[in-house]
């Protein structure tokens, strides 16, 4: 009965990594749509859809605008 104990060996304590600071949480908002007129250049950003299911169309020097 000589048998050997053997231990296992230390292994070193790894290097903790520096915590990485939490993201914030950002809202991913959709681009507003934009119309323009193709005669005047005039621009229309829409803030805010009416929810309808079809779509408006807005004029501008007696034509419609188109999306830019």
């Amino acid at each position: 009965m000589n048998e050997e104990v053997t231990m296992p060996a230390k292994t070193k304590a790894k290097a903790k990594k520096p915590l990485k600071p939490a993201k914030k949480a950002t809202l991913k908002t959709k681009k507003a749509p934009a119309l323009e007129c193709e005669v005047c250049g005039y621009r229309v950003i829409v803030d805010q859809s009416c929810g309808c299911v079809e779509e408006h169309v807005l004029l501008c020097c007696g034509e419609p605008m188109k999306k830019a």
